[in-house]
């Protein structure tokens, strides 16, 4: 990577307390011209870092009601943008704004993960390194396809609310896609992408988070995406949360369980020869008997039901009682400690390929998650170190990579109901026909299983002339599939051909 510097400082760098805190409703940003090598071309692109500052118009009250009072500064929004230098023509060029979930996450995964011009160096299994940690060019970025701008929400990364305002009410559902999606008007005004090929892209929460956009962006601003790219997605959240009384989450985990068994030798030898033909069958069962038997409760016969426990146990590795005593409903939570029991072991919920010890195997729930804490240090240490060392951007608030101070997080707008954008995303895609949606997930994925997804896309009630708009691709890795070696050089693919020809 070249070491070339453009250092333009559009604002002075300031301190973020005390009598300097008005500094704060400056922009603040810094520019630097990089290159890289992708699919052995060279490229030159200049990284934008820094805040953009997030204003509301302000109403005047009393007789005046109704008459706009001028913008108030909000929030102090960070973002990291990589644009190609010199582009043929830059209208017909590909945006792609990103960003990631939790709620409460910063954009480093996706960013230092697969799409950015550099790459956290993890082994080819994703398994936690040695440290320190290092980045290297990667080359499986997207920026041969499209240019990349990595979008921080409030509270997260270095965005913050302004002194004299409150986070919390950024802290939800609502605000949170129109910060956001206002952020994304702004970048698209200022650096004149109107008419330039647009893209999000999102992981996890940040799924839910681009399925809102999708209406928000379109209703709001008027502005029409070209596709979307929903990494390990979650639209519909009943299929995902277990309560009493809601009986999807056991089927539409139940292909992922098994993965996970066959991932650790767990099953039998005729389910450990083919993964995809084992999950084949696995499917058809959670589709068939297994719903079946779940829909009738305490009607179900007690052969009917010996027959459903034998099964589970097969494509599980559980013991027969131990899925008899949880009623024929495996919960998630209990699964990453039960399979691995035997050998004082628990399994990844982000990716069932980590394995973890806890001080109590006896206990009910893990510890901790192996597969985040696998890489939540390699990710923390080389974003904090890029952004000053090679970005030249300073700021010595803590960068939050992943933070709960955005708990409780509000979801207010749907109270009493789970919550739900996959009725606003086919709303958007109904009206916006040319809006194309590509959707990646992990078999280890055991946070937004890629059964459950699918269960969503087949229920979205999209017209039937609209079906061909949604692309599906799946990798043998986790959540963060792009830790996985091979599954990184599979994603660059599929995502660098959707978006040629998307953007079209």
């Amino acid at each position: 990577m070249s070491n070339q510097e453009k250092n333009t400082h559009q604002e002075s760098q300031k301190a973020t307390n005390g009598s300097e805190a008005k500094e704060l409703v400056q922009d603040n940003l810094v520019e630097i011209v990089h290159s890289v090598t992708i699919e052995g071309k060279s490229i030159s692109y200049t990284v934008t870092t820094g805040t953009i500052i997030l204003k509301e118009e302000a109403e005047k009250k009393g007789d005046n009601a109704g008459e706009s009072e001028g913008e108030k500064p909000k929030a102090s929004i960070f973002f990291i943008a990589y644009t190609l230098n010199d582009p043929p023509d830059r209208s017909k060029r590909p945006i792609t704004f990103s960003f990631n979930g939790g709620p409460g996450s910063s954009s480093v995964w996706l960013h230092l993960g697969v799409l950015g011009p550099r790459r956290v160096q993890m082994e080819d299994i994703g398994n936690l390194p040695p440290p320190p940690y290092h980045l290297v060019d990667n080359e499986y970025s997207l920026l041969d396809k499209t240019d990349l701008v990595f979008i921080d929400p409030v509270s997260t990364g270095y965005s913050r609310v302004l002194p004299g305002e409150h986070a919390k009410p950024f802290h939800g559902f609502k605000k949170d896609i129109e910060s956001v999606g206002d952020f994304i008007r702004i970048y698209t005004s200022r650096y004149r992408r109107w008419t330039s090929p647009k893209f999000l892209i999102g992981e996890s929460y940040g799924t839910t988070r681009a399925g809102g956009l999708a209406g928000y962006l379109q209703e709001r601003q008027g502005m029409y995406l070209n596709g979307i790219m929903l990494i390990s997605s979650i639209l519909d959240f009943q299929t995902d949360y277990a309560s009493i009384g809601n009986d999807l989450p056991p089927i539409l985990f139940l292909p992922t369980y098994a993965a996970t068994a066959w991932y650790h030798q767990k099953l039998a030898p005729d389910l450990q020869r083919d993964l995809r033909a084992t999950l084949a069958e696995v499917e058809a069962f959670a589709l068939g008997d297994y719903t079946l038997a779940l829909m009738q409760g305490a009607a179900l016969s007690p052969d009917a039901r010996a027959q459903v426990v034998q099964r589970l146990a097969h494509y599980t590795g559980l013991s027969a009682d131990y899925i008899e005593r949880t009623d024929l409903r495996i919960n998630i939570h209990r699964f990453v400690k039960e399979l691995l029991r035997d050998q004082r072991r628990t399994v990844g919920r982000l990716d069932s390929r980590f394995t973890g010890i806890d001080r109590d195997s006896a206990g009910e729930h893990n510890e901790y998650d192996p597969s985040l804490s696998g890489i939540m240090g390699p990710y923390t240490a080389t974003l904090n170190d890029y952004v000053r060392s090679e970005l030249g951007f300073e700021n010595d608030l803590p960068y939050e990579i992943l933070t709960n101070r955005v708990h409780p997080w509000s979801f207010a707008d749907h109270e009493n109901q789970y919550v739900n954008v996959a009725e606003t995303l086919r709303k958007a895609m109904t009206i916006n026909p040319y809006l194309k949606v590509f959707v990646a997930s992990g078999y280890f994925d055991l946070a937004t299983p890629y059964f459950a997804t699918e269960y969503t896309l087949n229920h979205l009630g999209l017209d039937a002339s609209l079906q061909q708009n949604i692309f599906k691709t799946y990798y043998e890795a986790g959540h963060m599939m792009y830790i996985h070696q091979p599954s990184l050089a599979q994603l660059k693919d599929h995502l660098a051909r959707f978006i040629q020809e998307t953007a079209r």
